[in-house]
C-alpha cells in the first residue's frame, strides 16, 4: 500500500515528443518570441538573479534576453549551447543593424544582446523582431 501512495505523490514529467522542440531557424525564432511574450524581455543578462540568491522560479520561466530565449527555445534551458540555437543567433544578428563587426559566436550573441539592451526596448518589439525574422527566413529557404 505505500508503495502505490509513493507512485502517486510523486510529480511524473511530462512526456515530451521528439517534435516538441524547434527544428529548423524559422521555429526557432517563433518559439522564442512566444517564450519572450509570455515572460518577458530582461535587459541586462539572460535572466534576471542567473545565480539564484534570491528567487526559486526555474530559469525557463522568467523573463529572458533575447539569446536566452533562442536557447531555451530549442533546449529548455536559457544557458544550454544547441548548434540551432547558434545559427539562429547567427541569422538574428546578422539581421540587426547590419551586424556585428566580427562573425565568431561571442560576437553574435554580443550584437543580439547589444540590441535587445538599448534603452527603451520592449517585450512587444523583441518579439516582432523575432516573427519578421522567422518570416524573412522561411522566405529565404
Amino acid at each position: 500500500m505505500a508503495t502505490s501512495l509513493q507512485t502517486r505523490s510523486r510529480v511524473m514529467p511530462l512526456h515530451q515528443s521528439p517534435q516538441a522542440r524547434p527544428t529548423t531557424v524559422p521555429a526557432v525564432f517563433r518559439a522564442a518570441a512566444r517564450i519572450i511574450a509570455a515572460n518577458g524581455l530582461w535587459q541586462g543578462d539572460y535572466v534576471p538573479d542567473p545565480f539564484d540568491r534570491e528567487m526559486c522560479i526555474p530559469h525557463a520561466l522568467r523573463p529572458m534576453s533575447i539569446v536566452a530565449a533562442l536557447k531555451c527555445a530549442v533546449s529548455g534551458d536559457p544557458h544550454t549551447w544547441s548548434m540551432l540555437a547558434d545559427e539562429a543567433i547567427g541569422v538574428l544578428a546578422l539581421r540587426l543593424n547590419d551586424g556585428p563587426e566580427y562573425g565568431d559566436i561571442d560576437s553574435l550573441e554580443e550584437h543580439v544582446d547589444a540590441w535587445g539592451d538599448a534603452e527603451g526596448r520592449t517585450t512587444e518589439s523583441a518579439v516582432a523582431v523575432l516573427e519578421a525574422a522567422a518570416d524573412a527566413n522561411e522566405v529565404a529557404s
